[in-house]
């Protein structure tokens, strides 16, 4: 893989990836002159125990643009610049202009309210899949994949190095269904300051697990689903992908090396390769069940920041949410206010259903 990094006019980060050599000349673009002002914070929910945060200057970002004003295809006009310069890059990642977290003390969390705040600290990124906006991340080739994972280990590795970061989260929404406000395809990098919810919770269990039976509670699951064979869609010599026996969305489906790893630094050159297959697997599959474009919220789980982590498996969970006009899972008051999910139809029916569909690579 090679990379190579310059800044923007107002100040952000941009780097540009790709499996050959890069030209190093040229510029940042930028649509913005000068830096953001304003800065997330975060306030303390006392019933619940955690974090929320807040970034009320996310209203201003930019929402569903017409096809000539993509700001995350390359540059053909420096009087009209986008994100992008133009070039032979395969993947870019840039500072998002518009983010939820942020280290900036141009704007200090407000006083005098009754609940802890705390500044927002953290970082988002974003990560453009390709230069060609009429494309989807289901239609690259494996080799993008294989890159993509690579770009996502050197991302997660250089923010994990930051002090202000306990979490990083790589994700896509795909499809408007899901609040998507870009339509050219990308991925997201939150890095967060605190270690939210759900895995400060994997954390513990795949902890205990691992204290009581020597393994991780995934790699357990890993091992059963390949006995059974009735959820699996995708069986590498490394990688595997299958609906869980607990989904809680209909179609829903994890993606992961066979063997346990942390981060995605940990995974070798075959792991990568398989694991990409997985990836793409799944996603064909999606778009092949009903014979078009599936919006999905897919998230990948790499191990916490300084954390030894036992039991922790790198893995990735898609969730779809939409089937043409109608929804397949709206939450329920059970689910929003309980936090416990009720499912209607059973994962062995979807996987049954995925596992028809034909997915060529």
């Amino acid at each position: 893989m090679h990379r190579i990094e310059r800044t923007k006019p107002d100040g952000r980060r941009l780097l540009l990836y790709a499996r050959a050599p890069l030209d190093a000349a040229g510029d940042a673009p930028s649509p913005f002159a000068e830096p953001l002002r304003g800065a997330p914070h975060l306030r303390w929910h006392p019933l619940r125990g955690e974090w929320v945060t807040y970034a009320a200057h996310r209203q201003d970002r930019t929402f569903l643009p017409p096809p000539e004003y993509d700001p995350l295809a390359p540059t053909r006009d420096a009087a009209h610049p986008t994100e992008l310069p133009g070039g032979d890059w395969e993947v870019a990642v840039f500072d998002n202009r518009f983010p939820a977290l942020a280290a900036r003390g141009d704007a200090p969390p407000p006083a005098g309210l009754s609940i802890p705040v705390a500044p927002g600290g953290g970082h988002c990124e974003v990560v453009v899949f390709t230069q060609d906006a009429q494309q989807a991340l289901t239609t690259l080739p494996l080799h993008r994949f294989e890159l993509l994972l690579a770009v996502l280990a050197d991302r997660c590795a250089d923010l994990s190095r930051r002090a202000d970061v306990a979490y990083v989260l790589p994700f896509e929404n795909r499809g408007a269904e899901v609040g998507v406000t870009l339509h050219h395809p990308h991925g997201q990098i939150y890095a967060y300051p605190v270690l939210p919810p759900v895995p400060a919770t994997m954390a513990r269990v795949a902890a205990e697990h691992h204290r009581t039976h020597g393994c991780g509670p995934l790699a357990a699951l890993i091992e059963a689903e390949r006995r059974d064979g009735a959820r699996v869609l995708y069986a590498g010599e490394h990688a595997i992908a299958f609906v869980p026996p607990c989904a809680r969305y209909p179609y829903e489906a994890w993606v992961a090396p066979i063997e346990e790893a942390r981060t995605f630094e940990d995974l070798s050159p075959a792991q990568r390769a398989d694991l990409a297959r997985a990836w793409k697997t799944v996603l064909m599959k999606y778009d092949g069940l009903w014979a078009r474009p599936m919006p999905y919220l897919m998230g990948w789980y790499p191990a916490p920041v300084r954390d030894a982590a036992p039991g922790w498996h790198l893995h990735a969970q898609f969730h779809p949410v939409l089937r043409s006009r109608e929804r397949l899972k709206f939450l329920a008051g059970t689910e929003i206010f309980a936090g416990l999910f009720a499912m209607d139809v059973l994962p062995e029916a979807t996987a049954a259903q995925l596992q028809a569909v034909a997915a060529v690579l």
